[in-house]
């Protein structure tokens, strides 16, 4: 392979890792657009991950009094507090994977569907005092605190 070759590959795999930081750090800056936006609602707003089969795709979650919104620059998901059946806490998923030593599972069940999030373990149990956990069957529903 000659030296113009091999410049070549260098320099198209140096424009690869340049692109690949600039999208990954344009992104970060888009969920802090998406936080800022619900500051002023919000009880708690975190960084997580929604887990959806063997991906977790990074979104901003937030607690309001009445619903809990899951964004990301793709996503624009909520759920009303009173359509949530049951809440849960857990240190695994429920593919029976266990997540990293800092994370924390929080699981909604809403008719038959479950949505899991990965939160920060430092603020799982602000979650938890938030939205507590609820079980199907139990009297009243679930609301925020």
């Amino acid at each position: 392979m000659s030296w113009v070759g091999v410049m070549t590959i260098v320099g198209l795999f140096a424009i690869a890792v340049l692109v690949w930081f600039y999208l990954r750090r344009h992104s970060l800056d888009q969920l802090s657009a998406i936080e800022s936006r619900h500051k002023p609602d919000a009880k708690i707003i975190e960084r997580a991950d929604y887990v959806e089969g063997m991906q977790h795709i990074p979104v901003v979650l937030s607690l309001t009094d009445s619903s809990i919104f899951y964004e990301n620059v793709d996503l624009q998901a909520q759920m009303e507090l009173s359509r949530i059946d049951e809440v849960e806490y857990a240190d695994e998923l429920m593919t029976g994977a266990a997540v990293a030593a800092n994370g924390r599972v929080i699981r909604l069940r809403s008719h038959g569907h479950t949505i899991e999030f990965v939160v920060p373990r430092a603020s799982a149990d602000k979650w938890s005092a938030a939205l507590p956990v609820h079980r199907m069957g139990e009297p009243g529903s679930v609301h925020s605190v």
